[in-house]
């Protein structure tokens, strides 16, 4: 990864015109968005359906255009120019490779269309499939190849023609949960390999977290928060960031009140919380909140509990399953315990205050 910058968008806003019950209406997909996408970095738009980072991508592709605002590649503003004329290419959640194709030509389609002799089109399809660990495909149709297989072959062919940014759109949607923990890791593996820019639209978390070395986490339009995976979880900035963001438990008013004498928002991940006896004293660098477990959900590797506090409000408590089984943990149901935390792992949101 450089200090050069591949993609910028410069107060970017895209409006769409809506027509609803004879009356015609706009909706602000992308709402006065600026970032900057460092070259060669692993760079995901994270968000809910309709948070705006879809139209982000495709408005890097060409695909569609802001309504106000610069987009530069490398430096180029490149907000009207056509896909053909930017130097990105797409993977589509559907593959989008042809039936009626073998796998080398799949891939080596982008280079006949650009007249690459046969030769320099072999070689650079064998070395596609030795990137993506595909070596002896070619002669195979898509239909022969299993979801991950083909998620691969559309890489490649995405790969071959050496774009400076490749755009991926929820690739691994498709996917089934073991095989898209392993693409996680495939991509990874690869984009490291390749060291272009790789932008990836994901609703899911912990793909982006998984492969990411930063992360824009959009809502309703705009960014929320830009930073790496660790400070996106441990420093959520705001509430939405916190409970999107893997699970956060997030209180204010009277309840956070009782617990640190404010009534200002905090969040606090239920495994930074602690579970300990009702008699357990608590140390000066920590925080605490008496209750009782209502529930327990037994899952293998951790167990969830869930706490009603006294005088009123809920905590989630997560532990890993260590030394003990599902008849353990199943025991504490209904005792009355404390919760303790240290102060350094919460965190204040400043939407909130």
């Amino acid at each position: 990864m450089s200090d050069q910058v591949a993609v910028e968008f410069k107060d970017v806003s895209r409006v769409f015109s809506i027509q609803q019950e004879n009356q015609a209406g706009s909706v602000r997909a992308v709402d006065h968005v600026s970032l900057q996408i460092q070259d060669g970095e692993f760079f995901s738009l994270l968000g809910p359906s309709g948070s705006g980072k879809t139209t982000c991508l495709r408005m890097i592709a060409g695909f569609d255009r802001p309504s106000d605002g610069e987009i530069l590649l490398y430096g180029k503003d490149v907000s009207r120019l056509p896909p053909y004329e930017r130097d990105v290419n797409t993977v589509f959640q559907d593959y989008a490779l042809f039936p009626h194709m073998s796998v080398g030509e799949n891939i080596a389609y982008g280079l006949m269309i650009k007249k690459v002799a046969e030769t320099e089109r072999n070689k650079r399809v064998d070395e596609m499939m030795d990137l993506v660990r595909l070596p002896g495909f070619a002669g195979r149709k898509p239909a022969q190849l299993s979801g991950g297989q083909r998620q691969r072959v559309a890489l490649a062919r995405a790969l071959i023609n050496h774009p400076k940014v490749l755009l991926l759109d929820e690739p691994l949607g498709a996917l089934d949960l073991k095989l898209r923990q392993q693409m996680q890791v495939e991509l990874k593996f690869i984009q490291q390999r390749v060291g272009i820019t790789f932008i990836f639209v994901t609703h899911d978390q912990e793909e982006a977290l998984t492969m990411s070395d930063r992360i824009a986490v959009f809502s309703q339009g705009k960014i929320e928060q830009v930073g790496t995976p660790a400070e996106i979880y441990e420093h959520p900035t705001t509430s939405f960031v916190a409970g999107f963001v893997g699970v956060s438990n997030l209180v204010s008013g009277e309840v956070a009140k009782r617990i640190t004498g404010s009534e200002a928002t905090f969040s606090v991940r239920p495994e930074k919380i602690h579970l300990a006896t009702a008699n357990d004293k608590v140390e000066s660098d920590m925080f605490s909140a008496d209750g009782k477990v209502r529930d327990v959900i037994y899952l293998g590797l951790y167990t969830r509990y869930l706490v009603e506090l006294d005088g009123g409000g809920d905590l989630v408590v997560v532990e890993q399953n260590l030394k003990t089984t599902s008849m353990d943990v199943m025991k504490i149901k209904n005792q009355n315990i404390r919760l303790f935390w240290k102060k350094e792992h919460m965190r204040y949101l400043g939407d909130q205050k």
